[in-house]
């Protein structure tokens, strides 16, 4: 009897720890495991606005599967997904094709632009670690070409991000604390820095605590951080944005637009023919698109709404984490020719976002608020625990964040 063959796509939260949790509980005849990523490494997301603000190295942050997979039970292939043909139990990848008898769809987030005209084009986004090495690198050259050319270019010194969620927020926290590095560096004065954050909404980080958000404000409005509250971006150009409030437009020069207000479900998910609402799967309670039984999705990529608030689930990494535990299950149980699945019930132990290396916000435990040091060392445990549960102690020792209480 042939085994089934379970295909993952992507490595990131969702489909690598949905591989690890199949290596670890399928039995050497149940199935046939192949992940597919584009990459030979996964990747914390939640540390890239780190690595694009160059206080912390990219090779941190990045874990080879290797690493952290065992190849002797798990199928890698290196390659980039083109398209889904769910009808044919078919992926098709850039160097070759997989068939399936189960799918699981973690190919995470693409960044969403809104329709704002030349954002996409003349604007940096963070979704990758190679994207976060071209922000870094590029805020470093616009640092340097500042003292070498001629005239007052403070369009090169001016850096503007767009969106305070927590990615923004996060991002402009590093920039802040690194400013004062670079103006050391390329000799400038550090008064010529202009840091400044544009939110088309009333509030930073929308639905969080407000005293946590006032907070963080004020600690970053202290590092010299500029925002703009309800203020809308309605065109990027090579020379900066053009932003209006209350009906009053304003061009700001700047050579360094990073945009970080929204994101959407990968677009081979929608192309390929799956229902998606704003880009992303209305999954069933047991992670399977609503038209197919043998196709689960995790991750950035799933929608699934919160019975209590009636809105959804957000996209985070923890969140993903809990899906690849439900998705592993259930794929067992099927291939097992087990009936009984299981439900999707998450578990939201409490958000925490960075300030900065010693500086963060949260609300843990049922709703307790954490600021500065103590917040900073429990990002930072979070951090560890993954790490933990991804590769064990020695990843931890590796990779992780061990001088929390420095």
């Amino acid at each position: 009897m042939n085994k089934p063959n379970i295909v993952v796509l992507g490595a990131g939260y969702g489909g690598i720890m949905t591989t690890i949790k199949l290596e670890k509980i399928l039995g050497d005849n149940d199935a046939n495991v192949t992940l597919v990523n584009k990459h030979d490494y996964h990747y914390q997301t939640t540390w890239l606005h780190e690595n694009a603000a160059g206080t912390l190295h990219h090779d941190r942050t990045r874990i080879p599967i290797k690493d952290v997979v065992n190849f002797n039970k798990i199928n890698f292939v290196q390659d980039t997904v083109k398209s889904i043909e769910p009808s044919n139990k078919k992926v098709i990848l850039e160097d070759g094709e997989l068939t399936y008898d189960y799918l699981v769809i973690g190919l995470g987030f693409e960044s969403a632009t809104f329709g704002i005209e030349g954002l996409k084009e003349h604007a940096f986004s963070i979704y990758s670690i190679n994207s976060a090495r071209l922000i870094r690198e590029h805020i470093e050259y616009n640092f340097a070409r500042y003292t070498t050319e001629p005239g007052d270019r403070r369009d090169l010194l001016t850096i503007v991000v767009g969106g305070a969620g927590f990615t923004g927020i996060e991002f402009i926290a590093e920039i802040a604390n690194r400013v004062p590095e670079l103006c050391q560096e390329y000799d400038i004065d550090p008064e010529k820095v202009r840091v400044m954050n544009v939110e088309a909404g009333p509030a930073a980080l929308a639905g969080f605590d407000e005293e946590l958000v006032e907070y963080a404000m004020n600690r970053l409005e202290e590092k010299g951080v500029e925002f703009r509250l309800g203020t809308m971006i309605k065109q990027c150009n090579e020379n900066g944005i053009l932003v209006e409030k209350d009906g009053e437009q304003e061009t700001i020069d700047s050579q360094n637009v990073i945009w970080a207000a929204g994101v959407t479900g990968n677009s081979i998910v929608e192309e390929s023919g799956f229902e998606v609402s704003r880009g992303r799967v209305p999954v069933r309670e047991d992670l399977r698109t609503p038209d197919h039984d043998n196709v689960f999705v995790v991750g950035d990529c799933a929608v699934l709404f919160n019975p209590e608030t009636e809105r959804p689930y957000p996209p985070t990494a923890q969140i993903a984490m809990q899906m690849a535990d439900t998705a592993a299950h259930n794929l067992k149980q099927l291939v097992t020719n087990s009936s009984e699945l299981e439900t999707f019930k998450p578990n939201l132990q409490g958000t925490v976002a960075s300030l900065g290396h010693t500086d963060a916000i949260g609300v843990v435990f049922d709703g307790k608020k954490l600021y500065g040091r103590s917040a900073s060392i429990m990002k930072k445990v979070i951090d560890n625990r993954y790490l933990l549960k991804l590769g064990g102690i020695g990843l931890m020792l590796k990779k992780g964040k061990l001088d929390m209480f420095r």
